[in-house]
C-alpha cells in the first residue's frame, strides 16, 4: 500500500470528536479518519451500483 502525507485543518469540534472516537475505539486519529473515509467510499459505491427501486 502506498501512503501519502496530508496536512489537514479541522474545526475544533471535529477534532474533539475525532480524538474521542479514536480513544473509544482504541485506535489512532489517523485510523479513524481512514475508517470514516472508507465508510463513505463504500456507501458511494453501493449507491452507484444499487438497482433503482421499482415503481408499481
Amino acid at each position: 500500500m502506498t501512503r501519502t502525507t496530508l496536512s489537514l485543518r479541522l474545526p475544533a469540534d471535529v477534532k474533539v470528536f475525532l480524538a474521542t472516537q479514536a480513544e473509544r475505539n482504541g485506535s489512532s486519529q489517523n485510523s479513524e479518519i481512514v475508517r470514516c473515509i472508507r465508510d463513505r467510499m463504500d456507501r458511494e459505491t453501493n449507491t452507484a451500483t444499487s438497482e433503482p427501486a421499482s415503481s408499481n
